[in-house]
């Protein structure tokens, strides 16, 4: 992310947020002569400047709205996405499962948005390096507009190409995959990884896992297995706390491996 955090108050083009409540909140890069409108207001761009993050700032309306620091997941949620991004709760199970830490090198098949990307490089900075390729020019456009807003392309290097080309990196570290036929990269990806390294697939029906994991075996990989994430809020009031009627129920499976030696 950006030095805002460090800074500790909201200078010229910084991004923040305008928080009203959970579900009404806007990112908006702060400029001096600039009104920023919302349904509940509006505030001037200058009266914001020289603010500390977590004060509050009164909208011409009389409504009050809280001044934080965008998280990933924000620049994430109000980013343009051509493509499907990963819910918070299969990202939190393969940055878990992989091992995710700074200094790790990871390789990325799928850019897409740059979703999972960004949560990728904000973890291994700042001695860690993501190699990310994605073989359509628009999400790789795209996924450049996005993660730009977020500080984060030191960390990352962005690749316009199908990896069934041929990759250059070595001793990778981490490698995961989204795209639709993760078994046809398999060698490719496997090349590149050390011995140990960790192995994350994202596929939305279990025919692609059952496709998938015959493939890990056949290449030898080790420690295989497949998860399905569900995650249910609760909603908590006095005396009537229980949970919610809706819940995030399927959206992938994921499945993960580690590089063994083959010694056949």
């Amino acid at each position: 992310m950006k030095e805002q955090k460090m800074k500790g108050v909201v200078q010229e083009d910084d991004y923040i947020i305008l928080f009203l409540n959970s579900r009404k909140k806007w990112l908006i890069q702060v400029k001096k002569d600039k009104e920023i409108h919302t349904h509940a207001g509006f505030v001037n761009g200058e009266s914001l400047i020289g603010k500390s993050y977590g004060s509050e700032i009164v909208t011409n309306t009389g409504k009050t709205m809280y001044i934080l620091d965008p998280k990933i997941s924000d620049f994430i949620l109000k980013s343009k996405r051509p493509t499907q991004i990963l819910y918070p709760k299969d990202i939190g199970m393969i940055i878990n499962w992989t091992d995710l830490s700074p200094g790790k090198n990871v390789l990325e098949v799928g850019t897409g948005s740059g979703s999972l990307s960004c949560y990728i490089a904000n973890i291994i900075r700042p001695s860690g390096h993501l190699f990310s390729y994605e073989i359509r020019k628009d999400h790789h456009n795209a996924a450049q507009k996005n993660i730009s807003k977020t500080g984060l392309l030191n960390y990352m290097t962005l690749i316009n190409k199908d990896i069934k080309l041929g990759i250059e990196q070595k001793d990778i570290d981490v490698a995961i995959i989204d795209v639709g036929d993760p078994w046809s990269v398999l060698d490719i990806i496997k090349n590149s990884m050390r011995l140990g390294g960790s192995i994350a697939s994202v596929s939305p029906t279990v025919n692609q896992v059952e496709k998938f994991v015959i493939e890990l075996i056949n290449h030898k990989f080790i420690d295989i297995e497949t998860y399905e994430v569900l995650v249910r809020k609760m909603e908590v009031r006095e005396g009537k706390t229980r949970p919610a009627m809706r819940m995030i129920g399927h959206t992938t499976y994921l499945t993960f491996a580690r590089k063994g030696l083959d010694n056949s």
